[in-house]
């Protein structure tokens, strides 16, 4: 009696024993043909927290980045995220015809203090030559690997212009241009066609719609409303960085043309009823008799005009531009 029971006993026990999943194995002979990298878009940031503080908030926090750079005067680069998996870095976020770009996107974190408003206006922190020194063959490197096309090397105020600033007007967008590893315009045809829009400035639907051609996900409103204005702003940011009021003007109209057109396109017309008038050749004088004298009369008097006030340079203001961002990085 005792063997039977002992034998049903293990029967029992055996009938319980969870079998462990083996791992399956898998014949790597082929390779297809149509495949690319999950990763369509490298996004720059800048954390506005010191080292200690930005692993800190990298590591121990929602929000993440696949890499940190850091502002050390030798700067070490962390990796944060296996690039084959989705870091927590663009939050909200689109360009062209993607959203949520966190799946799609390697995001790199340089350390830099981002901006502080003083009395002489809002004041962008620099990034050390070092410091973007090493950037650059880290980005070289990653959009090689992944096939990433220069007009998908981002900003963060590219892809959430509405939420985000970083990496900045100091960040030094033409030195990754001169790598051509960013989109950048032709300067000789920016020359060409900035007399057209001088002449006759474009509507302001006009420019919401070069925006969203460049890559912005804006709103077509038809109105310069403050999405308009800040969207404007983070173009500016990254090519010309000098003025980032986010005014539509000739300059900002002629950078936008330039970007989302051919370059074989040729320059807009200016209008012919603003064009130049060409010069006419002068006309000999006709001799005229002189004028017969005015009778005397008493001079009236020249009114007083009060003094022109002077019309003083208008400081950056939270109001007028960019609304801030809150240290590092965004929610995910």
């Amino acid at each position: 009696m005792k063997s039977i029971f002992a034998a049903l006993a293990l029967a029992v026990l055996a009938g319980c024993t969870t079998t462990a999943p083996t791992t399956p194995k898998y014949d790597t002979t082929y390779d297809a043909v149509g495949q690319s990298s999950r990763a369509r878009f490298l996004v720059l940031h800048y954390t506005v927290a010191n080292t200690p503080a930005s692993i800190k908030i990298l590591t121990q926090q929602q929000v993440s980045a696949h890499y940190l750079l850091t502002d050390e005067a030798q700067p070490k680069i962390y990796r944060l995220v296996d690039e084959n998996r989705a870091a927590w870095h663009a939050g909200n976020s689109s360009w062209k015809n993607f959203t949520q770009l966190n799946n799609s996107s390697i995001g790199i974190e340089i350390v830099n203090a981002g901006w502080k408003d003083t009395p002489q206006g809002r004041v962008y922190a620099p990034f050390p030559q070092a410091q973007m020194d090493a950037l650059l063959p880290l980005v070289k490197d990653i959009v090689a690997r992944h096939g990433i096309a220069p007009e998908n090397v981002l900003g963060h105020s590219d892809i959430a212009p509405l939420r985000k600033q970083d990496p900045g007007p100091q960040f030094p967008w033409q030195r990754l241009a001169q790598e051509g590893l960013i989109l950048w315009p032709d300067a000789n045809r920016v020359a060409a066609v900035r007399p057209a829009f001088d002449a006759l400035l474009p509507d302001v639907a006009w420019f919401q719609r070069k925006l969203a051609t460049h890559g912005f996900g804006l709103v077509q409103s038809g109105t310069y409303d403050e999405a308009t204005r800040t969207t404007l702003a983070a173009f500016q940011m990254k090519y010309r960085p000098r003025d980032i009021s986010g005014v539509a003007d000739a300059e900002t109209a002629a950078l936008l043309e330039v970007l989302t057109t051919p370059a074989n396109t040729p320059p807009p017309a200016v209008p012919a009823a603003l064009a130049p008038v060409a010069p006419v050749a002068p006309v000999a004088p006709t001799a005229m008799p002189a004028p017969a004298p005015m009778p005397m009369s008493t001079p009236t008097p020249t009114p007083t005009l009060p003094e022109p006030t002077p019309v003083l340079p208008v400081e950056p203001t939270p109001e007028t531009a960019p609304a801030p961002a809150t240290p590092v990085i965004t929610t995910p």
